[in-house]
């Protein structure tokens, strides 16, 4: 093989751009319901075999989690097996599979336009499987780039890929606003259309960039960490140094191999307080309610009153955008700690205040205000530096196990917070006071602040170290 004297970076960003197009598709698939779920909601409303309640849209915008669980459960099997670049690929195709099904579920089996208990059952099964490929881009994206990104770089890196699922997010619901926009325009019955044919394309619009990464993710290379875990030393040292240049890539692979001279260790051989900890950042991710805010954003403005409410999601969406930008030019400077810290409080500051607004009838702009502070506190903190730490906290030997099971702890509260959002934000104790809209952010506030306390007492500092002094870390516990 011809190696390279002089690393290129042009080569690493190339290929960690098309990783972390599976972190676009993974925040694209989990947002587009939040402009399709009105219009869903509608249609399966009007079916004559069952009553469509609140609990079943709740289950029904949540279902797609299901599949997150599986494939984040099964993403270390996959990794594994097939190496992370293979497994990448069947992700790609879920994804494809699952944009053209949940347009046309109706495909083989039902009468188009013909809402039933049946057809909802194999639209969830659609959005399962696109599920299935987001659990395994979410956990198998950052172990990508990780794997092949220099010390001094992988949480910038890592980093972009949150930066990815977030423009993913925004991306669709600014593809949502213009499919409404241009309904408007042209549909002499904007509410028909809207319930017929409308959540339908925000659906299918996912077709087009599921396909381009199933394509591209063909021709990036395989990590040279999984490689040299197969023993296939030739290869791994031949991407480390068009990545490093030969001499570091030789330094770089002697570590790999000490560290997996003993690749058949057990998930515990380094205590259970790491993979304790590595679930517990996969928990307060999502128990902190962000997904509550970008699955529901619509539901959650018009409630509010704020004027149009596709406009003020994409208003989020930018913001979104600017905050995770901070965290990515942050990361190495300021360290995992400080800014999880932060956003723990910012967050709670953002709910609570969210929560008073409603319960003392705050004006509307109080509330969006409130809900950005909430959100853009997230996205410098716990949305792209939980990522940073599940994939770089675990040693090599344990790594594709741990982040499987910390990224499925991920997935299956993602869901009880997805499907319980609904009922808990409409909750009443007496008819119009409000009492779930309150309740549910002053539940977030509380938990963000545990948070806060969690990162401090338990969670280390990784800024700077290899992937291999995490068996040395470790080891000392």
């Amino acid at each position: 093989m011809n190696y390279s004297e002089k690393g290129s970076k042009l080569y690493l960003f190339s290929i960690v751009l098309v990783a972390v197009i599976g972190g676009l598709l993974f925040g694209y698939d989990t947002a587009v319901i939040s402009g399709a779920e009105g219009g869903l909601q509608s249609f399966f409303e009007g079916a004559a075999d069952f009553d469509y309640t609140d609990v079943l849209h709740g289950l029904t915008s949540s279902s797609a989690l299901i599949g997150c669980i599986i494939g984040s459960a099964l993403s270390g099997l996959f990794a594994n097996r097939l190496g992370r670049k293979r497994a990448l690929a069947c992700a790609g195709v879920m994804f494809f599979l699952s944009a053209l099904g949940s347009y046309r579920p109706e495909f083989l089996f039902f009468d188009y336009g013909t809402s039933s208990k049946s057809l909802l059952v194999a639209f969830n099964l659609y959005r399962i499987l696109g599920g299935v490929g987001v659990g395994l881009a979410s956990a198998i994206c950052p172990m990508y780039i990780a794997e092949v990104a220099p010390s001094n770089m992988r949480g910038t890196l890592v980093s972009w890929n949150q930066f990815a699922i977030i423009f993913g997010q925004l991306v669709v619901y600014f593809v949502s606003y213009l499919i409404v926009q241009w309904a408007k325009a042209t549909s002499p019955d904007f509410a028909a259309w809207t319930v017929s044919t409308g959540w339908r394309l925000m659906f299918v619009s996912e077709a087009v960039p599921a396909g381009l990464f199933t394509v591209l993710i063909l021709l990036v290379p395989e990590t040279p960490r999984y490689l040299a875990l197969s023993g296939n030393d030739d290869k791994a040292l031949y991407v480390l140094s068009k990545i490093n240049g030969l001499a570091k890539a030789k330094e770089i692979l002697n570590d790999i191999k000490n560290t997996v001279e003993v690749k058949t260790e057990r998930l515990f051989t380094y205590g259970w307080l790491v993979i304790f900890i590595g679930c517990m950042l996969s928990v307060f991710q999502q128990i902190v309610g962000i997904n509550a805010v970008l699955y529901y954003a619509p539901r959650i403005f018009d409630s509010v009153g704020a004027g149009d409410s596709m406009q003020q999601t994409v208003i989020m969406g930018v913001v979104n955008i600017t905050f995770t930008l901070v965290a990515v030019f942050t990361v190495e400077r300021l360290g995992r700690k400080p800014l999880l810290i932060t956003g723990s409080l910012g967050m709670a500051l953002g709910a609570l205040c969210f929560a008073a607004c409603n319960a003392f009838n705050l004006p509307p702009m109080m509330q969006v205000l409130s809900i950005m502070v909430y959100s853009a506190s997230f996205m410098f903190s716990w949305g792209p530096i939980c990522w940073v730490l599940i994939s770089e906290i675990f040693p090599n030997t344990i790594r594709g196990a741990a982040v499987a099971i910390a990224v499925a702890f991920q997935w299956i509260f993602n869901f009880i917070v997805s499907a319980s959002f609904v009922p808990m934000y409409n909750m009443e104790i007496t008819p119009g006071d409000g009492f779930g809209h309150t309740f549910a952010y002053a539940l977030y506030g509380v938990i963000g602040i545990i948070a806060a306390i969690f990162v401090w007492r338990l969670v280390p500092e990784t800024k700077g170290k290899t992937l291999e002094e995490m068996n040395k870390l470790w080891s000392k516990k």
